[in-house]
């Protein structure tokens, strides 16, 4: 039952990287995108929202009843956090850039503590349900100990990455710098921030793999080559 984290630097190709994977594993795949998508039904009532039979139901629907499931788990337990017991507050959660998050103040509506605690727990709900792809959200820190996951890190020389950039999202190179630079720095601002650690510190992951050197099919085949080992190795 495979759960693969995924970090990669801005310009790595990392969500395709990590659709890629999931197909070739046969596995869901969670990004931001889809979280965030998914939060914002869960206004709406259930019979709405997921299919009766959820052998039936869409990606997007399960993802919507794991998400509803957390909530009333939560509430369930008496967690006094309205983050975890309100449907529109979890899309605060969730929405959040790793800028935004990283910032030194905090909205009022969600403390450094609050945001950390919602998206650790999520991320761990995430897991316990097995075979899934997760990209990016401090995953691979808040499930450093769990057993059987593979961690992976997606790295690029800098020149490659901002050329990817350009290239994928039709910018200028001004531009593609920019968009680089801010989200390399917002996603070291939030690692730090919240984990204390350099997020592109090989030690953290099994697998470091450079993009630059491979194409995004030949990334995802190492990893899923990878995963098989990942259940063999004895646990400590």
């Amino acid at each position: 039952m495979p759960v693969v984290t995924i970090s990669g630097q801005p310009g790595t190709a990392a969500h395709d990287i990590g659709r890629l994977t999931a197909q070739r594993l046969g596995i869901d795949y969670i990004d931001q995108e889809i979280l965030v998508e998914a939060a914002s039904t869960l206004g709406v009532p259930m019979e709405s929202v997921v299919a009766l039979d959820e052998r039936t139901a869409s990606f997007g629907e399960r993802v919507a009843t794991m998400l509803r499931r957390f909530l009333e788990r939560s509430a369930a337990a008496g967690a006094s956090d309205p983050m975890l017991g309100t449907p529109g507050s979890l899309d605060v959660v969730l929405s959040r850039s790793y800028a935004e998050a990283a910032e030194d103040e905090a909205a009022e509506e969600l403390s450094d503590e609050r945001y950390i605690g919602a998206l650790t727990s999520l991320v761990r709900d995430l897991a316990a349900h097995d075979n899934v792809a997760i990209i990016g959200r401090g995953s691979q820190v808040i499930l450093k100990d769990h057993p059987g996951v593979l961690h992976v890190l997606l790295v690029a020389p800098l020149q490659h990455r901002v050329e990817s950039l350009a290239l994928r999202e039709g910018l200028s190179k001004g531009e593609a710098t920019k968009r680089e630079h801010d989200g390399t720095r917002g996603r070291a601002a939030f690692h730090q921030k919240f984990f204390k650690i350099d997020v592109d510190k090989p030690a953290l992951y099994h697998l470091v793999l450079n993009t630059a050197r491979l194409t995004p099919e030949d990334v995802a085949e190492v990893i899923a080559a990878a995963v098989p080992r990942m259940a063999m190795k004895p646990t400590t």
